[in-house]
């Protein structure tokens, strides 16, 4: 009985699809979900032009057709997987073993990407475990991506470097100018990119402990992590970020910033949120304006969070007393009596500040900040737009641009997170 056995057997949604035993050496395999990707090797190609890891890897791509789906899409689809074949037949050399597993009304009504990357992701597991590897690495990525050359080594090399890491975000990068897309695309990717890593940062200067992108094609997870964090979930859009808070907790996530995932700027309606769907509202305001959360609401947040080491320190009677010192916009998205009783269950069950602040973020997660945003913008702030609040937490962090555009600023924040 393999490591991954028993979850193979009870969570995965589909029997075995690849016959061909994995190779004794694979340690790490790509997963690519697809639907309707006329431009599928665009991205074999450059993951062929990658440096070769060490280890044996794998790409395995699943074409799918939601429940439903009409007759384009079902021939896009069949033309999608000929071209892999064909692309396949012209790289018999490529360094990588290639499998496309066709999945064509699935029995599950609410299908979407999360169970389409599910299906990918389980497939890699049990290829782990029949060569028994629980160390393997399980890389997601997209159709529209590219990668930079040293994409396989970097992921290799960090994850060999040090086996106790579980899981990591991969640096990205979309591309900000051509002539694929109409400009108002490029302009609109500029603030979208902008948005994410100002939240990220933002989430940083707060002090949350765990400040991480949740990009669905840059993400990598050993094979026993994603058993332990039972798998991916079946959302249809928003599945990367409730991965990943399962992976976060577990600990050992990184930031990977020595390699580089190019994902699309396209426009999309396949999910309600998300890259494709917001550039699609963008691309249709002409004033394509991004707005998002306001720096005031992250500067409570760090008031709260700063105190923690008092929190601790003070006796379980001045529980209440704190609840009148937090800012506004927390006393009003959180109850006293919640505050209190959270409070004194988190004092009585941990012996010192680590664990205090360690039991304190299991229960203010970052499902607790997104609902705490989204409550506190309701009323007390305004959501405004992303080059001022960016702008704002530079000059916070003692940053002053030497132009405040979006392409500007964006360019000052990759390269803060490039820094990690």
């Amino acid at each position: 009985m393999g490591f991954a056995s028993a979850y193979t057997g009870k969570g995965a949604i589909f029997p075995q699809f690849i016959s061909e035993t994995p190779d004794r050496g694979t340690g790490l395999i790509v997963v690519v979900p697809a639907c309707q990707e006329p431009g599928i090797t665009i991205m074999l190609d450059s993951l062929s032009e990658c440096i070769e890891p060490v280890s044996g890897s794998e790409v395995i791509i699943v074409i799918n057709s939601p429940p439903g789906s009409g007759a384009e899409t079902r021939d896009n689809n069949r033309k999608t997987l000929n071209d892999i074949e064909s692309w396949k037949n012209r790289h018999k050399d490529v360094f990588f073993r290639l499998f496309a597993l066709l999945v064509e009304d699935p029995p599950f009504r609410k299908w979407g990407v999360g169970l389409a990357r599910k299906t990918g992701m389980d497939e890699a597991l049990r290829r782990f475990d029949a060569i028994d590897n629980p160390e393997g690495i399980i890389v997601n990525l997209d159709a529209d991506c590219r990668v930079d050359k040293s994409y396989f080594r970097a992921i290799e090399n960090a994850f060999t470097a040090d086996k106790k890491l579980n899981a990591c975000s991969i640096y990205f990068e979309h591309p900000l100018s051509g002539d694929e897309y109409p400009e108002l695309v490029y302009r609109s990717i500029i603030q979208y990119e902008l948005y994410l890593r100002y939240f990220v940062r933002a989430l940083a200067f707060t002090g949350f402990p765990s400040p991480f992108h949740t990009v669905g094609s840059a993400i990598a997870v050993r094979a026993l992590a994603y058993v332990r964090a039972g798998g991916m979930n079946r959302r249809q859009a928003g599945e990367d970020f409730y991965f990943i808070q399962k992976l976060i907790p577990m600990g050992a996530y990184f930031n990977l910033t020595t390699t580089r995932v190019i994902p699309s700027p396209r426009p999309s309606s396949r999910v309600p949120f998300g890259t494709g769907a917001s550039i699609t509202r963008m691309s249709s305001d002409k004033a394509s304006v991004y707005e998002t959360y306001s720096l005031e609401a992250f500067k409570q947040l760090r008031l709260m969070f700063l105190e923690l080491d008092n929190l601790y320190s003070a006796n379980i009677r001045d529980a209440a007393s704190y609840y009148a010192l937090l800012p506004q916009g927390l006393r009003q998205f959180i109850p006293e009596m919640e505050w209190t009783g959270k409070l004194i269950e988190i004092k009585m069950n941990t012996g010192d500040p680590r664990t205090f602040k360690k039991r304190f973020f299991e229960w203010f997660n970052m499902f607790q900040v997104v609902k705490y945003m989204n409550n506190v913008h309701r009323g007390l702030f305004r959501n405004a737009p992303v080059e001022k609040c960016s702008a704002d937490l530079l000059h916070e962090l003692g940053i002053v641009p030497e132009s405040y555009s979006a392409e500007r600023l964006l360019a000052i924040y990759r390269e803060l997170d490039r820094k990690g």
